[in-house]
């Protein structure tokens, strides 16, 4: 857990680390859905890059979605190419934990993945999620598409409303474009399903996400 209030302040750019180029080695499939965590994917499947705090947790929640083809943890929205976890928890990457879904659009439409992102944890807390505090912990949708981007900013809006009559903060989660996706160390990827017992420290709201809030992905 972090604590610092360094490590709950975005970095610039140019203070970033500076990573490396190799990029790091992960398995060849899937643990638990047996599909490979790296493309080619399937034609007709979309890709969702998502933060919401500790990535062990987050991934196990999309994983379990019929119409996902595949899953992966990894680190986005920063700076320093390829990073390390250490590199990632030092706050000096600019990072957050993600977790890349890969999904069958015609079997799951991108506003369930966004209700399944929204329930799934706090998206009002910033720089934390629950314990786990620090910028790699921060609510985030990295879009593919501007019909991504639309939906994601609409479900945002309309996830707002339904929080704030429930007696909420506001929602403080980043919406951007997505950048590279940098896969986590092996060890991370189906973390829960390797070590059933292991930390998750996610908890949501309890304040359902209405179905249909945002634009439905081209």
């Amino acid at each position: 857990m972090l604590f610092s209030s360094a490590k709950t302040k975005m970095i610039e750019a140019q203070t970033a680390l500076p990573g490396r180029d190799s990029a790091m080695q992960v398995p060849g499939q899937h643990a638990v859905l047996g599909h490979p965590l790296t493309p080619p994917w399937p034609e007709g499947h979309e890709t969702a890059v998502l933060g919401l705090g500790c990535f062990w947790g987050a991934e196990k929640l999309f994983w379990e979605l019929p119409g996902v083809w595949t899953t992966a943890v990894g680190y986005a929205g920063g700076f320093t190419p390829n990073p390390t976890y250490d590199e990632v928890c030092s706050a000096r990457t600019g990072h957050t934990e993600a977790v890349l879904v890969v999904f069958d659009a015609a079997r799951l439409p991108y506003e369930e993945v966004l209700r399944t992102f929204w329930e799934g944890h706090d998206p009002t807390q910033g720089m934390r999620q629950g314990n786990d505090v620090g910028t790699q912990y921060r609510s985030a949708i990295y879009t593919a598409s501007a019909a991504q981007e639309s939906a994601a900013r609409a479900s945002a809006e309309a996830y707002g409303r339904v929080l704030a009559a429930a007696g909420h903060g506001e929602i403080s989660t980043e919406i951007a474009p997505a950048g590279p996706f940098y896969y986590a160390e092996g060890y991370h990827q189906q973390y829960l399903f390797k070590n059933p017992n292991g930390y998750c420290g996610l908890g949501g709201t309890g304040v359902s996400c209405p179905v249909g809030i945002g634009a439905r992905s081209a």
